[in-house]
C-alpha cells in the first residue's frame, strides 16, 4: 500500500504538443509556499539593496575622505553644543532657548570654511536686526493702545516681510544675503507676534540672539581650525583640473578622429574618462560661483589675501566653457555618419594633429600658471608656435581643393551623371573641412583663455619662475663677477712688471 502511494505521488502528466513533442505538467504550488518563495525575494531584494548602499557610502567615503571628517566634525559640535542642556548652570543661563543654538549648528555647519562664515554671519545679522526692529515696533505698538496694537503689529510684519522677501530677487542681494533675509523674515515674524501674548519680549530676544551667537561661533572655530577646507582652494583646483581635462579631452578627440579606421563596430566603443573630461568643464558653472561668493567671505590663507580676485575665475571658467563647446562639437563629428575620405584624413592628419599637440601644451601650460601661482617663462613661445601651426593649418586647407579628382569629361548630354560626380567630391571635403574650422576656431578661444590668466596673474600678483631663479643665481654671479676682477686686476700687474 505504501508503495502504491509513492508511486501515485510521482506520477507525472506529460501532454503531446502538435509537433510531436511532450511537455510535462507541474502542479502550482500551494499558498503558503507561494508567500514563502515572495517573502525570501522580498528579503534577498532588500539585503541586495542594502549592501549596494554600504559599497557606494563607503566607495564615496574613500574617494573623498573629507567628506568623513565633515561628518565627524558636525558631530562633535552637536555634541559640544549640547551642553547646555546637559550641564545645569549653562542651562539656567540662557534658559529653554539653548535648542536654538542646536538648530542654528545643524542648519549653519556647511562642508566650507567660506559657506560655513557666510550662513553664520547671515543668521547673527538677520537675527539682531529683525530682533532690534520686532522690539521697536513692540514698543510702538503698545504705545498706541489695545486698539491699534494688533492693527501696527500686522502692518509691520506685511511691509517688511514683503520688502525682504522683494530684496531676494535682486541679484546682487541672493548672492550674499539670501539666506540672512530668510533669517531676518522668520525672526520678525516670529518675535512681532509673540511678543503680542509675551511680557518679557526683550529677555527672550536677547537669550535667541545669544544662543544664535554661541552656535555660530562654535561652529566657525570647528570648521576653519579642524581640518579646514577653503572654498577658495577647492576654486583654485577646480579651475585648473579642468582646464587639464579640456587639453585631454582636445587631443583624445583629434587622435580618436584620425586614428579610428572603422575596424570596430559602434557597439564596441567605449567612452573614453579623457575623451568627455570637456562634459566636466560645461557642468562646472554652478559651482565655480557658489565657490567664488563663498571664496569672498573667507579670510586670508596660505597663498591667498583677502584682495584675491575671486571673480577672475568665473571669467576663466566662462573662457574655458566657449571652448568646451567647440570641442563637444569636435567630439559630434566623430560619430557623424558623413566622414571624409581616408585619403583626405591622411593629407591633414599630421598638421592637425600638430596643432592640436599646441593647442593642449598651452592649455596645459597655463593650467600650470594657475596651479603653481607663477608666471611661465614659454607661455608666449607655445601661443606663437600655436599660432604657427595654425597658420600652416589654414595653408592646407587653401591647398585641400587642388587634391580633389576633377570629375570624368562627359558627354554633354549626360549633365545628371557630371552634377552627380561633383556633388559626391564636395561631400568628402565637407567633414575634414568642418573639423579643421573648429580647431582652428578652439586654438583662437584658448588665446582667449590664457588671456583671461594673464589677467589673473596682474590682479593676483603671480610671481614669475624667471625672478626667481634670478635671485637664486644672484649670489653664484657676484661671484663670477668677482672672480673676474681679481683675474683682470693680476694680470694688469703682470703686465706692468713687464
Amino acid at each position: 500500500m505504501a508503495h502504491q502511494e509513492k508511486a501515485t505521488s510521482e506520477v507525472e502528466w506529460r501532454i503531446t504538443l502538435g509537433d510531436g513533442s511532450s511537455k510535462s505538467l507541474v502542479p502550482d504550488a500551494g499558498p503558503v509556499s507561494r508567500i514563502w518563495i515572495g517573502l525570501k525575494g522580498l528579503i534577498a531584494g532588500l539585503v541586495l539593496k542594502v549592501w549596494k548602499f554600504l559599497k557606494r557610502a563607503w566607495d564615496i567615503g574613500v574617494d573623498d575622505p573629507r567628506k568623513v571628517i565633515h561628518c565627524l566634525k558636525v558631530g562633535m559640535a552637536l555634541t559640544v553644543v549640547s551642553l547646555f542642556y546637559f550641564m545645569r548652570p549653562l542651562y539656567k543661563g540662557v534658559g529653554g532657548n539653548a535648542m536654538w543654538a542646536i538648530m542654528t549648528v545643524v542648519v549653519v555647519f556647511e562642508n566650507t570654511v567660506g559657506a560655513t562664515i557666510c550662513k553664520s554671519l547671515n543668521r547673527v545679522f538677520g537675527t539682531t536686526l529683525a530682533g532690534f526692529l520686532a522690539f521697536g515696533v513692540h514698543w510702538v505698538a503698545s504705545q498706541s493702545g489695545q486698539e491699534f496694537e494688533p492693527l501696527i503689529t500686522g502692518a509691520s510684519v506685511f511691509l517688511l516681510a514683503s520688502t525682504a522677501t522683494f530684496s531676494r530677487f535682486i541679484p546682487s542681494v541672493k548672492a550674499r544675503f539670501d539666506y540672512g533675509a530668510m533669517i531676518f523674515i522668520l525672526t520678525f515674524s516670529l518675535v512681532t507676534v509673540s511678543g503680542y501674548r509675551v511680557d518679557k519680549l526683550f529677555d527672550m530676544a536677547h537669550q535667541r540672539i545669544s544662543t544664535i551667537i554661541i552656535g555660530t561661533s562654535l561652529c566657525i572655530f570647528v570648521t576653519m581650525f579642524i581640518c579646514p577646507i577653503w572654498a577658495g582652494e577647492e576654486l583654485h583646483i577646480l579651475i585648473s583640473r579642468n582646464m587639464d581635462k579640456l587639453a585631454n579631452s582636445l587631443d583624445g578627440c583629434v587622435d580618436e578622429h584620425f586614428n579610428y579606421n572603422g575596424e570596430l563596430k559602434d557597439s564596441d566603443k567605449q567612452p573614453d574618462k579623457k575623451l568627455l573630461g570637456y562634459k566636466c568643464v560645461l557642468s562646472s558653472k554652478a559651482t565655480e560661483e557658489s565657490m567664488a561668493t563663498f571664496a569672498r567671505w573667507e579670510p586670508a590663507h596660505g597663498r591667498f589675501n583677502f584682495k584675491h580676485p575671486w571673480q577672475q575665475y568665473l571669467k576663466i571658467g566662462a573662457s574655458m566653457r566657449s571652448c568646451a563647446y567647440c570641442v563637444e562639437a569636435l567630439n559630434r563629428c566623430i560619430d557623424s555618419e558623413n566622414q571624409a575620405s581616408e585619403f583626405t584624413k591622411k593629407h591633414l592628419s599630421n598638421i592637425c594633429l600638430k596643432v592640436s599637440s599646441n593647442s593642449s601644451s598651452v592649455m596645459k601650460e597655463v593650467a600650470k600658471t594657475i596651479k603653481t601661482m607663477k608666471r611661465s617663462p614659454s607661455i608666449d613661445f607655445l601661443v606663437e608656435e600655436m599660432r604657427s601651426t595654425v597658420q600652416d593649418l589654414q595653408n592646407e586647407l587653401n591647398f585641400l581643393p587642388k587634391l580633389l579628382s576633377p570629375p570624368e569629361v562627359l558627354h554633354p548630354e549626360s549633365k545628371e551623371t557630371e552634377e552627380t560626380t561633383s556633388t559626391t567630391h564636395l561631400l568628402e571635403v565637407i567633414p575634414v573641412v568642418t573639423f579643421a574650422s573648429l580647431m582652428i576656431e578652439i586654438s583662437s578661444r584658448i588665446q582667449a583663455i590664457v588671456e583671461t590668466v594673464e589677467e589673473l596673474a596682474e590682479l593676483a600678483e603671480f610671481k614669475g619662475e624667471v625672478q626667481d631663479k634670478d635671485k637664486q643665481n644672484q649670489p653664484n654671479t657676484n661671484r663670477i663677477v668677482a672672480s673676474q676682477l681679481n683675474d683682470d686686476q693680476q694680470t694688469l700687474k703682470a703686465l706692468e712688471r713687464v
